[in-house]
């Protein structure tokens, strides 16, 4: 057999599966494409630039990009179009396209229950306050997937929540928040090729602040 022939008995092996569906949340519109609320759009979208694809197709009220391998197995990236609080709702046309379930979904999203500098991940529960998780666990009927949760609180009084998500980035948190975005790229590549268990092992402990004063 070929090369090429191997390679493409590979890739079809791989696409015969369900797809993991990269789910970041946001806001669409340039005028919150710097805010804090949409981490989980920037890092989508860092995704999208290192596999060199972009999200640009539709499917329902979501954008997709084409497929792309991560950890060793196939994925899809999603940015909802509906905003924040409505996001579950670009979902179930994502989920009947790549005939996916709750259990093949890796969301990723800004949390302001933690410090600006740290990560969680999560493999169920409540939607702890955050409206985008309460629409998708509203949405799909289940609380049961994996989450990249990305920190945003600052170390000084927010004030209005609202008006602080929907803020741009201030200028002395962005170097902080770049670098737990891109931390968070590879949390998921981790989660998808180790699994849940040696990813909470390996970045529940990391605190980017402190690494930031060392340096």
């Amino acid at each position: 057999m070929s090369q090429s022939a191997v390679l493409s008995a590979v890739i079809n092996r791989r696409y015969s599966k369900n797809m993991w569906l990269i789910v970041g949340l946001g806001n669409p519109g340039e005028e919150y494409a710097e805010t804090y609320h949409n981490v989980g759009f920037r890092i989508v979208q860092r995704i999208a630039g290192e596999q060199n694809v972009r999200l640009r197709e539709h499917c329902g009220a979501a954008l997709i990009s084409g497929r792309v391998v991560l950890g060793g197995e196939p994925a899809v990236l999603v940015m909802p179009q509906t905003f924040m609080n409505n996001s579950g709702a670009a979902l179930p046309p994502v989920l009947e396209r790549f005939d996916a379930t709750a259990a093949d979904l890796i969301v990723v999203y800004d949390d302001l229950a933690l410090p600006l500098g740290k990560l969680r991940v999560r493999q169920k529960g409540s939607a702890g306050g955050h409206n985008g998780i309460k629409s998708l666990i509203s949405t799909i009927g289940s609380d049961e997937f994996l989450r990249v949760r990305v920190g945003i609180r600052p170390d000084r009084e927010v004030g209005e929540v609202h008006d602080f998500v929907l803020s741009r980035v201030a200028k002395t948190d962005r170097e902080l928040l770049d670098q737990a975005e891109e931390l968070a790229v590879q949390a998921v590549e981790t989660l998808i090729a180790a699994g849940i268990e040696q990813e909470m092992a390996e970045y529940i402990g990391i605190d980017l602040r402190e690494e930031l004063k060392d340096n």
